[in-house]
């Protein structure tokens, strides 16, 4: 195989869904379906969700390298049993709260966590480093990119 085809393949190598760190990884969930499970739903018509086409809309919190966030709903420290809940019910958690109940079953909470937590594992960006253009929706201006420790 010639260089330039190497260099191909290792490009489509890395298309695929990046492996979330040990303690994000939920067992008998799978990031595929989780990725279906977004799509079907609609989640893109409120949040940008790299992966997702169309998912560019700002009416929620973006939901960009997600693996590094701290938190859940604003209130939850991000664990996928976290996430899985707020996903399952998020006004059970933060009543009042945008985000709608959206009937997930407990199979489709956890495929959707798993595909999160594929978010932002490939390369670290520093916090606060400026998202490129493209990146985080429709908007041309330069937004920050948020930190991984609030």
């Amino acid at each position: 195989m010639g260089p330039a085809l190497l260099a191909l393949a290792a490009l489509l190598a890395g298309c695929g869904e990046e492996e979330p760190p040990p303690h994000l990884r939920i067992a008998d969930a799978d990031p595929a379906r989780g990725r279906a499970v977004i799509l079907e739903r609609g989640c893109g018509a409120c949040h940008v969700i790299p992966g997702i086409r169309g998912a560019v809309a700002w009416v929620g919190p973006p939901l960009v390298e997600w693996s590094r966030r701290s938190y859940v709903g604003g209130r939850l420290p991000n664990a996928p049993e976290n996430l899985i809940a707020w996903l399952r019910d998020p006004q059970a958690i933060s009543p009042g709260s945008a985000m709608p109940s959206l009937g997930l079953t407990e199979r489709e909470a956890r495929d959707a966590a798993a595909y999160l937590y594929t978010i932002g594992t490939a390369q670290p960006v520093p916090a606060g480093m400026v998202l490129g253009p493209r990146e985080g929706g429709p908007r041309p201006e330069a937004r920050l990119r948020p930190r991984g420790d609030q």
